[in-house]
């Protein structure tokens, strides 16, 4: 899809790593509004993405929510809460929770991101509240990023608040690990309309870089052991009490 020389010079850098990253395992969750098997758009920037993570040997998986019966809510599951059908629990026990990576990716409607998009934040933090094996809430040593497409403006604004949300619930956001691609304003082509997408190499750049970036922060977060497991223990702390939420410890 990328020109190709552009495709060769990514590819070099994948053949010439030598760092291990088949330990990883990445999750996108691609907002697009249109079910498969219809071509997103979302789904073209994120290929470019993917295709570093995959290339270096790490496990790469997207779902795209529209696809499933995924319920408004902010618990873990909404079945418990008068739904018949929810699909994001098992989508988060075999897909997020094993991931070291998620992506947001989303298309711009408005000048912001899709519902299925803010959907996806708001059922994550759902799961914001588990903990993980160290007593540190559960996103707590994933890396977080975000892709955004639309041929109308709001690229950044997009990128700021699915970022700000990921890190708010827990996920580490390593240095420019966002990247868009907006045409013209009003009505226009998008992203995969006449190879236009694939020929912003400003996009591509970014996109190559927030791949990378990603990758690295995951792969010295693991070999550390995780986010150091002091001062941020919420079993220390007990919000119940006004008085002595610390319970005296020390």
């Amino acid at each position: 899809m990328l020109p190709e020389p552009v495709q060769a010079f990514v590819d070099a850098e994948i053949a010439a790593n030598d760092t291990d990253f088949s330990d990883l395992r990445a999750v996108y969750l691609n907002g697009s509004l249109k079910p498969s098997p219809a071509p997103s758009h979302t789904d073209g920037l994120i290929e470019v993405s993917a295709h570093v993570l995959a290339g270096v040997g790490a496990r790469v998986d997207t779902i795209r929510l529209v696809d499933h019966t995924v319920p408004p809510g902010v618990s873990p599951d909404m079945r418990e809460h008068g739904f018949e059908v929810d699909d994001f629990p098992d989508l988060y026990r075999e897909l997020i929770e094993p991931a070291h990576i998620v992506v947001l990716a989303t298309p711009i409607w408005l000048g912001d991101q899709s519902s299925m998009t803010r959907l996806a934040i708001e059922r994550l933090y759902g799961w914001s509240g588990e903990l993980n094996e160290a007593g540190q809430w559960s996103y707590y040593g994933k890396v977080g990023g975000a892709l955004v497409t639309g041929n109308e403006d709001g690229g950044k604004h997009c990128a700021a608040q699915m970022m700000y949300a990921l890190s708010h619930i827990g996920f580490t956001i390593p240095p420019q690990a966002d990247s868009y691609w907006v045409g013209e304003a009003g009505p226009g082509p998008s992203y995969l309309d006449d190879g236009r997408g694939a020929r912003n190499h400003w996009t591509t750049r970014n996109t190559v870089f927030a791949a990378w970036n990603m990758l690295h922060a995951a792969r010295r977060i693991v070999d550390q052991g995780g986010i150091p497991a002091y001062g941020n223990i919420s079993t220390n702390w007990d919000l119940s009490d006004p008085d002595d939420p610390t319970h005296g410890h020390s």
